[in-house]
Parts: structure tokens; C-alpha cells; sequence
């Protein structure tokens, strides 16, 4: 009779643990199984949702008005079908898409109570907004080089800059833009979440959502750092480059108003290059990410919205063409007024 009594307690001690053990699993799976997120980043400012949504709505419209003006002008002007022209409409076609992961999500949460969105979402939201501004930073090396081909190598560059050279280079652009980000975005797909699931911000972003992470994220910001490090400073590096070969061809020039064209044709891709890297540098080229929330929402505000506004306004403003065109169409908008001038 003990005997049995001591194997009944031992069967009775081993479904115990069996049971603590199951239930030990399911909590874990509760911990790292998380469905959604909310977004916070807006809580501040709740009293003066509409107002926001009204003004970031105006911009929105803007920035697809403007680039997609830009998009029709040199796409119905056959004068500007040209290597120059083509990389400014893949670039106002790329401003729309890189505005549009985010703005129309922030502007329907602007006006509901429970901003949540889902895991998967909110990584396809990352995986599409970095990878569509890495595609743009390598877009604006290769308008780079073709500004150097032409003040450079004038002679050559109808033979070089061919249409199937900038569409190849756009190619790589885009293959180059989508690829980079995976690894990121596998790193956190893998990462445990406990507790906290709210996140600090207007959209998803790595910072963010990293830290909500309930384990060491060290080789995930070393991963983001060192990957944003060089998606910055190779186009950077590369950018520089030409624009040192570009001047001192400048400066060698005797004639004064073929050197002012010459600076003005650069000016507008310089001024959208400083803008652009400038601040996606403020932003993720550092290895602290805690104490920066409110700094991380103006960052973002820029360069998420401000910028491609501000880029198709740059480029109509300061090219001389495309503003000729512009005021063709503002003082003579038929074809039939148009064919007259």
C-alpha cells in the first residue's frame, strides 16, 4: 500500500509540473505573441485633433498636387524628355509613394479614439517607408552622376546617359531601396514583446518599436546604426564626390553666364540633397534612442512630410524650364492657346 501511495504522489507531483510547465508556455506565448499596437504619439495634442487633420490633410494634397504636377510636365513636354528630367519624375513618382505609407493612417487616427494598428501592419509600414527612402537616397546619387556626366564629360554624355542607362540605374535604386531594410525588419519580427504596446510616435518606425522590445535590443541597434550609416554616408560620400569634380569644372570656366548656368542646373539638386540627408541624419545616424521622443516626432514631421513637399517646390522654382512650363500653363492652360505662343 505505500508503495502504491508513493507512486500515486509521484504521478500527482509530475502532472503538477507538467501543467505549471504548459501554463509557463502559454505565458510566454502571450508575452511574445503580440497582435497590435497603439500608436500615442498624438495624445498630446488631442484637443486640437481636427485642426491637425485639417492641416495635415492640406499638405498631403499638396505634396500629390505638386509632384504629380511635376510628373505631368515633364511627362507631356517633349523637350524635357532628357536623362535630368526623368530622374526628377521617378523621384516626384517616389515622394507620392514614400508620403502615402504614412500620411493617410495618420490622418484616420487623427480622428478615431483607439489609434492601434496591427504587427504585421505596422512592419510592412516600416519595411515600405524605409525601403521607399532608401530608394530616393540612392535616386539622388544617381542624379548626381548624371549632373557630373553632363558638365564633365559633355561630349560623351549623350552616348553614356542613354535611356537604357537611367532606367537601369533606377532598377538598381529600387532593388537596392527594397532590399536593405529586410534584415531589419526580420531582427524584429523576432523580437519578444511583453508589456508595453504602446508606441511613442505618429507611425511605426524602428526606434519606436524596438524599444517596447523585453530583451536585449543591442544587436538591434547596432544592425540599424551601422545599416543606416551606410545608406547615408555612400550616397553622401558619392554625392560629394561628383559635386568636388563638378566645381572645379565651374570655377575653370571663363564665360560668367556659363558658369552661372552651370551652378544653377546643380542648385536645386544640392539644396533637395542637404534637406533630405540632413535630416534622416538627425535621425537614425545616432545609437541613443530613449531620451528623444518629442525631438523624434519633429524629425519625423520633417522629413516624412515637409520634405517632399518641399522638393517638387525646389524644382520648379529653381529650374528654369520646368517654371517656364508652369507659367505657360497658368497664363495659357488650353493646347489650342499654347500652339499660338
Amino acid at each position: 500500500m505505500a508503495v502504491a501511495e508513493e507512486e500515486e504522489d509521484d504521478d500527482a507531483e509530475g502532472a503538477g509540473r507538467e501543467i505549471s510547465f504548459s501554463r509557463m508556455q502559454v505565458e510566454s506565448t502571450n508575452d511574445t505573441l503580440v497582435t497590435e499596437f497603439e500608436l500615442v504619439g498624438f495624445l498630446a495634442v488631442e484637443d486640437y485633433a481636427v485642426l491637425f487633420f485639417i492641416f495635415l490633410l492640406v499638405i498631403y494634397l499638396l505634396i500629390l498636387t505638386a509632384n504629380a504636377t511635376i510628373f505631368f510636365i515633364i511627362y507631356t513636354t517633349p523637350h524635357l524628355h532628357i536623362p535630368m528630367y526623368f530622374l526628377i519624375a521617378v523621384l516626384a513618382v517616389l515622394e507620392v509613394f514614400y508620403t502615402t505609407v504614412t500620411m493617410p493612417r495618420i490622418l484616420v487616427d487623427l480622428l478615431r479614439s483607439k489609434k492601434s494598428i496591427s504587427f504585421s501592419g505596422c512592419l510592412l509600414q516600416i519595411y515600405f517607408f524605409h525601403s521607399l527612402g532608401i530608394s530616393e537616397a540612392c535616386l539622388l546619387t544617381a542624379m548626381a552622376y548624371d549632373r557630373y556626366l553632363a558638365i564633365c564629360k559633355p561630349l560623351n554624355y549623350a552616348s553614356i546617359m542613354t535611356t537604357k542607362l537611367c532606367c537601369q540605374l533606377v532598377l538598381v535604386c529600387c532593388l537596392c531601396g527594397f532590399a536593405c531594410p529586410l534584415s531589419e525588419i526580420i531582427l524584429t519580427a523576432w523580437l519578444p514583446f511583453c508589456q508595453s504596446k504602446h508606441i511613442n510616435h505618429i507611425f511605426c518606425d524602428f526606434p519606436p518599436v524596438i524599444s517596447l522590445a523585453c530583451t536585449d535590443i543591442t544587436p538591434n541597434i547596432v544592425v540599424d546604426f551601422s545599416l543606416h550609416t551606410v545608406v547615408i554616408m555612400v550616397p553622401v560620400f558619392l554625392i560629394l564626390l561628383s559635386y568636388t569634380k563638378i566645381l572645379k569644372v565651374i570655377l575653370n570656366i571663363q564665360n560668367s553666364e556659363g558658369r552661372q548656368k552651370a551652378f544653377s542646373t546643380c542648385a536645386s539638386h544640392l539644396t533637395v540633397v542637404l534637406i533630405f540627408f540632413g535630416t534622416i541624419s538627425f535621425m537614425y545616424m545616432r545609437l541613443s534612442w530613449m531620451t528623444s521622443v518629442h525631438y523624434d516626432r519633429i524629425i519625423a514631421v520633417i522629413y516624412a512630410f515637409f520634405v517632399p513637399l518641399f522638393n517638387p517646390i525646389i524644382y520648379s522654382l529653381r529650374n528654369k524650364e520646368i517654371w517656364k512650363v508652369i507659367q505657360k500653363m497658368i497664363i495659357c492652360p488650353t493646347p489650342a492657346c499654347s500652339n499660338n505662343m
